[in-house]
């Protein structure tokens, strides 16, 4: 054998070797993303739980003052309810929590415009506790859905992003959604009435 075929064989191997490396650098980087995207939703789903564990307490301080308010109850509940089976669910994505959360965000704030009627449970310290730690909770989860979205970005960005996008291809690494809380009223333009 000649000194060309050994240089041939040594840049070779030193090639096969960086490709290696560099597959093996972009499965990593695939991984560490999924982690802090799956990270990510374990902190929106702890404060999903938080509020789920505060709004009977809040429905039935509610239903004390305002017990004719039996529609607004029934909504909240019924919202409640349907996020919690959504939450519960094992195969359910953000997308699918994200329009259960937002008929439960707008059935909370028909309680709460309820609320706004009547001073004496808007003057009880219960409520009041109840109602700042709700929208402590509300807080929280607003941040902690702030943060997954921008790792699912990265992520997605990383996933579609060429060649990237063979390994992920290869390896399955699939697409995740956005956690977007769906509500109508949010995207509606606000009326201005100067009558």
């Amino acid at each position: 054998m000649g000194i060309g075929l050994w240089i041939f064989l040594g840049v070779f191997a030193a090639v096969a070797v960086l490709l290696l490396l560099w597959l093996i650098a972009i499965y990593n980087k695939f991984v560490r993303l999924r982690v802090e995207a799956d990270n990510g939703w374990a902190q929106v789903d702890v404060q999903l739980k938080r509020r789920y564990d505060l709004i009977p307490n809040l429905v039935e301080t509610v239903k004390g003052y305002a017990s004719h308010e039996k529609d607004t109850l029934d909504a909240v509940i019924s919202a409640r309810a349907k996020a919690v089976q959504t939450h519960d669910a094992s195969n359910t994505g953000a997308k699918e929590m994200g329009q259960a959360e937002g008929e439960l965000t707008q059935a909370l704030g028909r309680l709460m415009a309820v609320a706004e009627a009547y001073p004496d449970l808007k003057a009880n310290t219960n409520f009041m506790a109840l109602q700042e730690e709700l929208t402590s909770t509300e807080n929280k989860i607003g941040f902690s859905r702030q943060h997954y979205n921008d790792t699912v970005g990265r992520y997605e960005e990383f996933r579609m992003s060429f060649p990237s996008n063979i390994i992920a291809g290869v390896f399955n690494f699939n697409k995740r959604d956005y956690f977007v809380i769906e509500n109508e009223a949010e995207k509606a333009a606000p009326t201005v009435s100067f009558s």
